[in-house]
Formats: C-alpha cells, structure tokens, sequence
C-alpha cells in the first residue's frame, strides 16, 4: 500500500489550478480598485530542458536583483522566490534639495504629495523529473534570467542497494 503525502496533493491541486488561471489569459492580470492582487498567469516563466547528464531551468526574473533570489532544491522538486520592493513617487519636489541627503518627511526642500510603495513577490515549484545531485548544483543570474543547472544522479545510484541474505 502506498502511503499519500497530503502536503504533495496540495502543491499539485496548486499546480493544477495555476495551469486553470494560465489558459483565462490576463482576465484576472488587472482586478478592480479595492481588490487584492490574484495570481494571474504564472509569475515565473520556467522553460525545464532536460539533458544527458543535467537537468536545466531557466527562469524569467526581469526586474530583480540577484540579492533578492531564493533558490531551493527540495527532494523532487525546485522552489524558486524573488522579493522586491518598488517605489513610485508623484510631483514629490517643491524646492531643489540635496538628493544625497537623507531628509524625514517635514524637513528640507521636499514634501511629498503622493509617494507610493508596493512589494513584489513572485514565486513558482517546477517539479523535477529525474533524481539529482545537490552537491553539484549551480545557479546564476545574468539579465532578468536565472539559470539553475541540477547534474542528473548517475545510474549505479538508482539501481538501489544490494542486501546480503544469511
């Protein structure tokens, strides 16, 4: 009998659901004023390509710094996480001051009128077809793409253990 992890059922009826909300296109990208951001379509781009001996990812994360990257490697499975604050200002100066000069808000030449602040947060689980190695995973991230290379394990690791019977 095989026991059911109910934490994997989740994570798949999310995956699930995602891929629902995906095929509605940007019908959910722009919610009226008052309502909370949805999860339009997904929030990271993944293309997954397999090869001989690794296994690639390549991940869309325009905007973000390096810095602002998580990157996990779980059992069957690659977490990906990028945080960001953002902030818009709107007819902020009043007077020239200096931009170096860290002024509270009262003080100085500037007075803001409208400042606005937002947090960014996108994340995305690809599920990993084949087992791999941990120790010999490398990520980078040039121009808004993340490249997380996951060497495949080799086949004697696979084959499992043999057991002596006395």
């Amino acid at each position: 009998m095989t026991r059911r992890d109910p934490f994997t059922e989740i994570e798949d009826l999310i995956e699930r659901m995602g891929r629902e909300f995906e095929e509605l296109g940007g019908t959910l990208d722009t919610p009226g004023p008052g309502v909370p951001g949805y999860p339009a379509r997904r929030d990271v781009a993944v293309d997954l390509i397999e090869g001989d001996e690794e296994i690639t990812v390549l991940a869309d994360l325009p905007g973000f710094d390096a810095d602002e990257i998580e990157v996990e490697l779980h059992d069957d499975a690659l977490s990906i996480a990028a945080t960001r604050e953002e902030t818009r200002d709107a007819e902020a100066t009043v007077g020239e001051s200096d931009p170096d000069a860290d002024d509270a808000a009262g003080e100085g030449d500037v007075r803001y009128h409208r400042r606005e602040r937002r947090r960014r947060a996108v994340s995305r689980r690809i599920p990993i077809p084949e087992p791999v190695e941990r120790d010999g995973t490398t990520a980078s991230y040039d121009d808004g793409v993340l490249t997380v290379t996951l060497p495949k394990r080799s086949s004697p690791d696979d084959a499992g253990h043999s057991i002596d019977v006395n």
